[in-house]
């Protein structure tokens, strides 16, 4: 994969100094679209809200990282809602920000296994800037990695790392889902293959390996320099040196009067802000205060194959009482909510309760039907856990990223919150609310998405939540 590729550059503090402060000189700002909750794996101190609110733009984008991540949670909606709801958020992003002297760079934060509505939201988002600048952005970065999780692009093809090995993306099981699959693995393929022939693979250029390693900020900020009319550019990054020099890159480009947007995995977002890593949240770093008593809730929405796996071995680690929702009686018009919110809030008393939906998966007749599904199933849970948080759990964990979106919005009545790092490297948010539910203050909320982690992943989580040895 990277025979004849330079090495990579190492790893250096002072560049992303220097972007922090390129940053704060052009008085930047950061509005994130995130599609699911879990775009903010890879940074921290930033703040995230869930409601469409200028205010609390605003108020996300005094906090210290001058970052504010709208969860529009558009992977749980049909195109039309989709496009609707960015363009929405990206006018008041831009117009909170025009209450200060500062710019706002839009980052359309998608899945790192390239799911989502790609070509609908950055043509949103194109429209938005036309409309009110009166002209688009110039350049598209696709920039899908996800460095902490093993997603990397080499060769301008996206790779995922599965059981230690490299797999091109186009052949894993999330390129075959039910709403958003695909084939190519090969990026300009992909755009291609996304706008159904629009756009050709040779229209798509591409920062290789060897123009980041060889080159270093000042070549990727001369081929950026000159694109133009809304090119898409595929950006290859194994390494947050890449990225970090890419980033370099995009600001001197900007500065040289070049827009740009971005379609990115969570690890760019990192490398734009000029943020290094933060050690993984333990013991007193995950309460804001003094650690409440009881039990917590892990409630579990994901269908992938690795949550499935990592429920199974939850259970195989005992301690956890399991109450599952009948996904087929939800379905049907059965009435599964009322009794399994008693029974999580009865369990709540003794033990840790994972809450899961019945693993067996109801398709709908088309990918409406199945999105629609999704969302009856995701309504659910949170119903559930509102009723669970009369019985207070000392944490919450949701798994899966529409079932993390309304267990934080509609469970936790979650309107703004904190990410305080994660509780791995680089992956698995933890959330502090605050602006939420009163019974939601001080409980981490961590978010945990469907496709991150090994078998043994989950259990650990509860474990390091338990303040015991991790296993």
């Amino acid at each position: 994969m990277l025979a004849g590729v330079p090495d990579a550059l190492p790893d250096d503090e002072t560049l992303r100094a220097a972007n922090r402060a390129m940053r704060a000189e052009d008085g930047l700002l950061l509005g994130v679209l995130d599609d699911d909750p879990t775009g903010s794996q890879a940074v921290h101190d930033v703040q995230v809200v869930t409601v469409l609110e200028e205010d609390a733009y605003a108020a996300a984008f005094g906090g210290p990282a001058g970052t504010c991540f709208v969860l529009t949670n558009t992977r749980s909606l049909d195109e039309p809602g989709a496009v609707e709801m960015n363009d929405r958020v990206a006018r008041g992003l831009i117009s909170a920000a025009e209450r200060t002297p500062a710019r706002v760079q839009l980052i359309s934060r998608s899945d790192s296994t390239l799911r989502g509505h790609v070509m609908a939201e950055v043509g949103a988002l194109q429209s938005v800037r036309r409309d009110l600048d009166g002209r688009g952005f110039d350049g598209v970065l696709l920039v899908p990695a996800f460095l902490e999780a093993g997603r990397v692009t080499a060769g301008d093809v996206h790779w995922a790392r599965l059981a230690g090995e490299l797999v091109p993306v186009g052949e894993t099981e999330f390129a075959r889902d039910a709403a958003f699959g695909y084939q190519a693995s090969d990026l300009r393929n992909f755009v291609a293959e996304k706008s159904q022939g629009a756009i050709r693979p040779a229209d798509v250029r591409s920062i290789s390996l060897t123009d980041i390693r060889a080159g270093g900020p000042s070549r990727v900020g001369e081929l950026l320099s000159g694109v133009r009319d809304g090119t898409w550019v595929v950006v290859n990054g194994c390494e947050y040196s890449d990225l970090d020099a890419v980033a370099h890159g995009v600001l001197t480009a900007e500065r040289a009067g070049r827009s740009f947007l971005f379609r990115t995995g969570p690890s760019f977002v990192r490398a734009l802000l000029g943020m290094g890593p933060k050690a993984p949240l333990r013991g007193n770093s995950l309460w804001s205060g003094q650690r409440p008593p009881g039990h917590g809730l892990v409630v579990v929405g994901s269908h992938v194959g690795q949550t499935s796996r990592q429920v199974a071995a939850l259970h195989a680690r005992g301690g956890v009482t399991a109450v599952e929702l009948d996904v087929p009686a939800l379905v049907r018009g059965d009435d599964v909510i009322t009794p399994a919110g008693r029974r999580v809030a009865a369990a709540l008393g003794g033990s840790d309760v994972l809450l899961y939906t019945s693993r067996t998966v109801v398709p709908g007749r088309d990918r409406a039907g199945g999105l629609a599904i999704a969302r009856m199933v995701s309504a659910a849970l949170s119903r559930v856990v509102r009723e669970a948080l009369a019985a207070s759990p000392a944490w919450i964990v949701a798994k899966g990223g529409i079932t993390s979106h309304d267990v934080a919005v509609h469970g936790l009545g979650i309107r703004r919150a904190e990410v305080t790092g994660q509780l791995f490297p680089g992956v698995i948010s933890v959330f502090r609310p605050l602006d939420a539910a009163p019974e939601a203050i001080g409980r981490p909320y961590v978010v945990f998405a469907g496709n991150v982690g090994d078998e043994e992943t989950l259990g650990q989580v509860v474990s390091i939540l338990n303040d015991e040895e991790e296993g």
